[in-house]
């Protein structure tokens, strides 16, 4: 086999890998999210690989709970510019706390991962994407004169921790609504 048919041959395995990964990652995702004890097997058959495959990627349950963790709040992270084209600043800044409670509510059976040093680890790397997000939105809206400035983006980040602590449902959303009209009264910018 010449160099150039075996870089041809590693390059088509390492593409092969990565969809292999996204596909268990977005399986995974959305299956435990309905079922958080959903088996490793029911995920691999969900994505199309086999069992070998996802234990090569994930040797562990608690592996593919983290990484579909950090896989989703990278996600997030990146979303802020794509919610800021489809809505005012201050109105991405309130869907995206939203959905970032959302995903917590859920923890695609994080809670059963939690006892691990690994879950700190994964919760320590996610911390500066997921600030960064805040602070592209509450640059985004002290910018368009809704928010007012100076506010630091992790104190903002613990501030909203509120949303992850409501009950599901429909009244736990209306909750949040009601408290986060608290928050905006204490960030929004005053006329002067």
């Amino acid at each position: 086999m010449s160099t150039d048919e075996t870089t041809r041959t590693y390059e088509t395995q390492r593409r092969a890998a990565e969809r292999n990964h996204a596909a268990i990652l977005e399986v995974a995702h959305d299956l435990l999210a309905s079922s958080p004890t959903a088996s490793m097997n029911e995920i691999a058959k969900r994505a199309g690989v086999g069992a070998g495959t996802l234990y090569r990627h994930f040797p562990t349950r608690e592996d593919l709970i983290l990484a579909v963790y950090r896989h989703d709040m990278q996600k997030l992270a990146d979303s802020v510019d794509e919610f800021l084209t489809r809505q005012s600043p201050l109105d991405a800044f309130a869907t995206w706390f939203e959905t970032l409670a959302d995903y917590i509510r859920i923890k695609h059976g994080l809670d059963q991962a939690l006892h691990s040093a690994a879950i700190r680890s994964a919760i320590d790397e996610s911390y500066a994407p997921v600030t960064a997000a805040v602070a592209r939105l509450l640059d985004a809206c002290v910018a368009d004169g809704s928010v007012r400035p100076g506010l630091a983006a992790d104190d903002v980040l613990l501030l909203m921790g509120f949303l992850w602590r409501l009950p599901p449902g429909d009244d736990g959303r209306a909750q949040g609504h009601r408290i986060m009209q608290i928050v905006f009264n204490g960030i929004l910018r005053r006329p002067e």
